[in-house]
């Protein structure tokens, strides 16, 4: 009978695939920050993800998708990065952080992709419903009408993010960040509380 070697090692867990779909966001989201969208490619997001091409288009479809997926997570970064009391706050002050170069660009390009694929619209609706929901958690009184209120106080700070961030408006986007902060603070309060 053969000697008893030392016991060897665990087959490694077969990947689900999660750990290549997060490589490719990561990789994507690099690139797109880096090049902007249209200079990405997706052989370049595959290639610094360490994957073969066809592995984006089976966890993502296309290029778009996986952009409209890397804008949605760093919006929902936002709304998970702290206490439900403070979203506001940090909401506010992603909208009202000086801005520059193409990373920064992400959330309001899915915003402004209105007739675009199924993928943005996704994106979108997904943002949407997240960020009231939890608006909606912190309003007073029927939750038919704290919707209402909480879909209200989010089509304000998605214009307020157009006139800063997109449309450069004079007000707005020459305005003390503070000062709007303070605005937006006292109206939501009293919109959300009743």
């Amino acid at each position: 009978m053969p000697a008893a070697g030392p016991p060897s090692e665990p087959a490694p867990a077969p990947d689900d695939g999660g750990a290549t779909r997060r490589a490719l966001l990561t990789a994507a989201a690099e690139l797109f920050a880096e090049q902007g969208y249209d200079r990405t490619t997706v052989r370049a997001i595959a290639e610094r993800a360490g994957v073969n091409q066809a592995l984006l288009f089976r966890h993502f479809g296309n290029k778009e998708a996986v952009f409209a997926r890397v804008a949605a997570e760093r919006a929902l970064a936002v709304l998970h990065a702290g206490p439900s009391g403070e979203l506001l706050a940090r909401t506010l002050g992603s909208i009202l952080t000086e801005r520059s170069g193409p990373e920064n660009d992400l959330f309001d390009s899915v915003l402004r992709s209105a007739g675009s694929t199924e993928a943005l619209r996704v994106a979108r609706d997904e943002l949407a419903h997240a960020f009231t929901a939890a608006f909606a958690a912190q309003a007073a009184g029927e939750p038919s009408d704290a919707a209402l209120r909480a879909e209200l106080l989010l089509g304000w700070l998605l214009g307020i993010n157009l006139l800063r961030n997109v449309l450069h408006t004079d007000a707005v986007s020459g305005a003390d960040p503070a000062a709007v902060d303070a605005h937006v603070t006292r109206a939501a309060t009293a919109l959300l509380t009743g």
